[in-house]
């Protein structure tokens, strides 16, 4: 009965410490960036969202879909992870690294190293700035650099 009772107070510390670390917060908003050093005439405007999931309180993902708006229009697709460093209650910075494939006149992948912010403007909405740079696999296109802004919304 010891050895049980033992087991289930363990068992109840274990479950309660992992369940403390899973957020599982959801947040979703618009995205606008500025595609620079991409071989074009000037910066490129890109018009998306994006969506995120926090697996802890520091630890998050987050896919986003832009479309680039060039002579046609392009397609850029990156999920990232970021590590939140809590600056203060209402204001967060993280550095940023993900993968990326995009359509900028022919298909490529790449690798993304960045960092951004975060100022919580109300309860559920929160204004991001963030730029990173994207490494391509593509030999003939020279490696952007984009910075967005967007606000998101949190469940």
């Amino acid at each position: 009965m010891k050895k049980f009772l033992l087991m289930a107070i363990a068992a109840i510390f274990a479950f309660s410490a992992a369940s403390a670390q899973d957020k599982g917060n959801w947040a979703v908003g618009p995205k606008l960036g500025i595609y620079t050093n991409t071989g074009f005439d000037g910066a490129v405007l890109g018009i998306g969202a994006s969506g995120r999931y926090s697996f802890t309180d520091n630890w998050r993902i987050e896919p986003t879909l832009m479309a680039i708006c060039e002579d046609h229009c392009s397609i850029d697709l990156n999920v990232n992870v970021h590590y939140l460093f809590n600056i203060a209650d209402c204001w967060a910075v993280y550095p940023q690294a993900g993968i990326s494939a995009n359509d900028l006149g022919d298909w490529s992948c790449g690798f993304n190293f960045g960092a951004g912010t975060d100022f919580r403007l109300a309860r559920h909405w929160d204004l991001t700035a963030d730029f990173k740079w994207m490494v391509q696999t593509h030999k003939y296109w020279k490696n952007p650099i984009v910075i967005s802004l967007g606000a998101t919304y949190k469940f």
